[in-house]
């Protein structure tokens, strides 16, 4: 009888189904060991709801002067409205004013979407939970290539590294998951007549 939460042999191989946490408990069992992609699950829950958090402030802001209060908030701290954070700030804020407020709520409710699916397909360990993790974030290795080139910073350099080393993760656990569900046989290819 397989433990619970492994799979077949209850060693902990899987299945090769789109959920891999299939065993004695039924197609969810629950495992005694967190899932392998735990950290990352938790970490895109974080985001999404990160992504909340800064969505309803945003609102709570739109009924604001909002150039006036980023301008208030960069005098407090003693900064010049003309140096480059601040100015950029001051930018950012104006381009919120003038933004649809309809607009911003389906990007968030979008962005939140993904990063709950996300967090939820690593969570449980489902192959399109890995392939929509992977896709993601490679979506942004371009764009965080290109601001680390334009403005190199540690800090852009660590969110490089470390999206660069969850991409090639996911895409390595799921190249092993392929190779184990298609083991090669040993015998010749076909030959056509």
């Amino acid at each position: 009888m397989p433990a619970a939460g492994g799979g077949q042999d209850g060693q902990g191989k899987h299945d090769a189904g789109w959920s891999r946490r299939r065993g004695a408990g039924g197609p969810c069992a629950v495992s005694r060991q967190p899932p392998r992609n735990a950290l990352i699950a938790v970490f895109e829950g974080f985001k999404g709801a990160l992504a909340i958090a800064a969505t309803l402030g945003l609102f709570s802001l739109l009924h604001h002067d909002l150039h006036h209060l980023a301008a208030t908030l960069i005098g407090h701290f003693g900064l010049s409205p003309g140096d480059h954070y601040p100015a950029l700030l001051l930018h950012y804020a104006d381009l919120v004013e003038d933004t649809n407020r309809r607009t911003l709520a389906l990007l968030a409710i979008a962005y939140v979407t993904v990063r709950s699916a996300e967090a939820y397909g690593l969570w449980h360990e489902t192959i399109w939970g890995q392939w929509l993790a992977a896709l993601s974030g490679a979506v942004y290795v371009p764009f965080e290539a290109q601001h680390l080139v334009l403005r190199p910073t540690i800090t852009g350099a660590v969110v490089l590294i470390a999206n660069l080393a969850i991409v090639a993760y996911l895409a390595m656990q799921l190249w092993r998951e392929r190779k184990s569900a298609h083991p090669a046989s040993g015998a010749p290819p076909h030959a056509s007549p």
